[in-house]
This record gives structure tokens, C-alpha cells and sequence, in this order.
């Protein structure tokens, strides 16, 4: 598969990975998380243990921050890849500009669906596959080729997006299953998030650009 350019890909992955190996070569992941993970209890009650430590990102920014943080190698090497394969088509269709807007979105989108169904959890969420899985919603909306019908007062292009993201709903409830025998471990909420604002956001994002070409 011949890729095509992406400046605004490449720096996110460049920016990622420099993050994930300072952190990892200092040893400073565990404070990393702690200071700017995304931890969905902020944003209500709050979290006074962890106010205490002081030095915190605020809450209202940790979805970004969270978003530049990653679990492990194969963490990050997953998402990097995903942004590498679909970041760069979806940035020659947009532009770096609106999908830099995408990808901030996707993270503040994947964080609040989070918040919605654990908004009491202490767990921190971190990785970039919220804002990623805006990226993939775009990709997938941007470059499927079967031709979908409309459903009543339903345009296609809505019935598209209803299907894919009744898809992706089963694949991460799947993933979800399969990977701790239970939906616990896996920030899926924040995967449908993301993927449902990237599929919203596509066709408005699209307009834009070409009426300002």
C-alpha cells in the first residue's frame, strides 16, 4: 500500500513516541499517569487523594495530556500504527489543519463518553486510542465503498454512519470480552466516543474545507 504524505501524522506519532520514551527511559510513567491521566472522577466529585499530590494537569486538560500517554510497548506501537495506516489518508482528505481539529475532538470526545458511563471511577484512562478511533471513524466514513441506501426520511450517508457505529460498538464489546473475560481493563466507552465523533464530524469537516478552498 503506497501511503501518501502526512506532516501532521508523522508529528503526532513523533510527538507520542518521544513522550512514551522519555517517560519510560526516566522511569517517570507512574508519575506521568498520576499527574496527567485522565481520571474520570475529576470532572465531578473530584479526587482529593490525588489533589493532595499536588502538581496535577487540570482536569478539564488531562484528556489531552492523557491522550500522550501509553501503558506499554505494545500499547503504544498498536495505536501508532493504526494513526500511521489511517492518519494519513484521512489528513490528505482533510487537510493538516481540520484533522488536528479531528484528532482534539476525538480525545475530548472519547474522555467525556468515558465520564458518562464511570464518571465515578478512580481508574486512570491514558493512550491516544480515543482520538485515534476519531481518526478511524473518519477513515472508515471517508473511504467505504459499498453504496448505502436510505431508510425512510434517513439520508445514506446517516444510515452509513448508524452502521458503523453499531459496528464498532460490537467490536469493542468483543475486544472488551475477550481480553479480560469482562468489559473491565479496556477504556471501550472512550474507543466509541471518539469513533462516533469522528464519524459525525467527517462530512461537516469535508464541507468546510472545500468551501474555503
Amino acid at each position: 500500500m503506497n501511503l501518501p504524505n502526512g506532516k501532521l501524522t508523522n508529528g503526532l506519532i513523533i510527538a507520542n513516541v518521544a513522550v512514551f520514551l522519555i517517560l519510560w527511559i526516566f522511569g517517570w510513567q507512574d508519575e506521568a499517569v498520576l499527574r496527567g491521566g485522565f481520571f474520570p472522577i475529576r470532572l465531578s466529585d473530584g479526587f482529593p487523594e490525588l489533589d493532595a499530590i499536588g502538581g496535577l494537569v487540570p482536569a478539564w486538560l488531562t484528556p489531552l495530556s492523557s491522550a500522550f500517554l501509553h501503558g506499554g510497548m505494545m500499547h503504544i506501537a498498536f495505536n501508532m500504527l493504526m494513526l500511521l495506516f489511517c492518519g494519513r489518508f484521512v489528513e490528505q482528505a482533510l487537510g493538516p489543519q481540520l484533522m488536528a481539529l479531528l484528532y482534539l475532538v476525538g480525545a475530548y470526545a472519547a474522555s467525556l463518553a468515558e465520564f458518562a458511563f464511570n464518571g465515578d471511577s478512580v481508574i486512570p484512562v491514558v493512550g491516544a486510542s480515543g482520538a485515534i478511533s476519531a481518526i478511524l471513524g473518519s477513515y472508515a466514513l471517508l473511504f467505504a465503498r459499498n453504496d448505502v441506501k436510505p431508510v425512510g426520511p434517513f439520508p445514506g450517508y446517516m444510515v452509513r454512519i448508524a452502521w458503523l457505529t453499531l459496528a464498532w460498538i460490537g467490536i469493542q464489546l468483543m475486544i472488551g470480552i475477550a481480553s479480560r473475560g469482562s468489559l473491565t481493563g479496556i477504556a471501550i466507552y472512550a474507543h466509541i466516543g471518539g469513533f462516533v465523533a469522528g464519524l459525525f464530524l467527517t462530512r461537516p469537516l469535508l464541507q468546510w474545507r472545500f468551501k474555503n478552498a
